[in-house]
């Protein structure tokens, strides 16, 4: 990788903590900064897991640091407003036209339901939920059903559970490694919460 992007990635995410930490409202207790950077973790993962090229890494990264950026100032449609903030700042960090829109059609992808159309649209589509099938999935959960009841997205526990039930049964992942080691977890609590209901 060269040496100037390499410096870049490292300026441009102290560049998106600074702007979210500065930011962002605290009932965005899921799509806070710990959200951003658990995505660019679990990319990083995969660019060593899959050999990903250096342009492509570097894309990618960019694209975990700034996929839920739009979140702070509109909450229903965050994607749009992320790749238009993509857009407009990209081209100060010396990123192309076609890089930026490599970088908004994985932000994109990111929208439920997802729709990745390549390989780097599906890592970070399966970064984004990697917690779904991890032992963090009831931790991380959590996070989301508080600032599901402030956005009123739901009421209370039994919309909750009945809303995750709909979404995991809808889901799958799209890497090998996430349908491998992440499906057959992320199944288990699908069982656990439709036992909890007693939803056949």
């Amino acid at each position: 990788m060269p040496h100037s992007k390499k410096k870049n990635i490292r300026k441009l995410k102290n560049f998106v903590v600074e702007k979210i930490v500065e930011e962002i409202p605290a009932t965005l207790t899921y799509h806070g900064l710990h959200h951003t950077l658990d995505v660019l973790r679990v990319c990083n993962d995969y660019i060593k897991r899959l050999n990903i090229e250096s342009e492509d890494a570097y894309l990618l990264r960019t694209a975990a640091l700034m996929h839920d950026i739009g979140i702070m100032w509109n909450y229903k449609n965050h994607e749009e407003q992320g790749m238009d903030f993509v857009r407009n700042e990209l081209p100060n960090w010396g990123y192309s036209k076609p890089e930026i829109e490599k970088v908004c059609g994985m932000i994109q992808a990111t929208r439920i339901p997802q729709k990745p159309t390549n390989i780097l649209e599906q890592i970070i589509c399966d970064a984004d939920l990697d917690y779904l099938g991890t032992d963090k999935f009831y931790s991380i959960g959590e996070t989301l059903y508080k600032e599901f009841i402030v956005y009123e997205v739901i009421k209370n526990e039994k919309e909750w559970d009945m809303l995750q039930i709909n979404f995991l049964s809808n889901h799958s992942y799209h890497t090998d490694f996430a349908k491998r080691n992440r499906q057959p977890v992320k199944l288990k609590f699908l069982k656990e919460i439709k036992k909890k209901w007693d939803v056949a």
